[in-house]
């Protein structure tokens, strides 16, 4: 796994939309997330979650993505760009999915994340282009799902992240835990 990656773009958005503008920075706050983005905060920001629990701790602070997964989408036939899935941060050079629970990302200078699961492709992918909840799913070798549609992380150090900022990748201690759904 290659240890370091690249920030292309990040995005945020005030209000509960389902693309997020780009920016020039994003500023991440220790413990909420994306300062100004509606999903920022101690506890569960996603709406359907608010409903089910609004006191649980928000593990979705921060949603990445890899430019890479935009790139395979466009071939296939979808039009996306950065930050038009929901993405904050969107990555290149580092296999996002492939990270294991626990893992920290240094972004740029100061800030450090830490990876709590994998977004969960949902409808609203549909409702943006039809069949691109279907082309963020696939299978493994052994038959098992497999989510493309990025992770989500913790803000563990805040800082501002500007695209072009070096992602640096610290594993975690012990055993490989494989990233579920949060």
């Amino acid at each position: 796994m290659i240890d370091q990656g690249e920030v292309v773009a990040v995005s945020r958005a005030k209000g509960h939309r389902f693309s997020k503008p780009n920016q020039l920075s994003i500023r991440l706050m220790a413990g909420l997330g994306v300062e100004g983005d509606a999903h920022a905060g101690a506890t569960v920001k996603h709406r359907s979650r608010v409903m089910r629990d609004p006191t649980a701790p928000n593990l979705r602070q921060v949603h990445l993505m890899q430019a890479e997964l935009h790139e395979a989408l466009r071939a296939a036939g979808f039009p996306v760009e950065a930050g038009q899935l929901g993405e904050n941060v969107t990555t290149r050079g580092l296999d996002l999915l492939a990270l294991p629970a626990g893992a920290r990302l240094r972004l740029g200078g100061k800030a450090v994340i830490e990876v709590t699961g994998l977004r969960n492709p949902c409808i609203q992918l549909d409702r943006f282009q039809p069949g691109l909840m279907a082309a963020t799913l696939g299978r493994d070798a052994a038959g098992g799902l497999v989510r493309k549609a990025g992770v989500m992380a913790v803000v563990v150090a805040g800082g501002d992240v500007h695209p072009g900022d070096v992602i640096e990748v610290q594993l975690p201690a012990g055993p490989f835990r494989a990233l579920g759904v949060v």
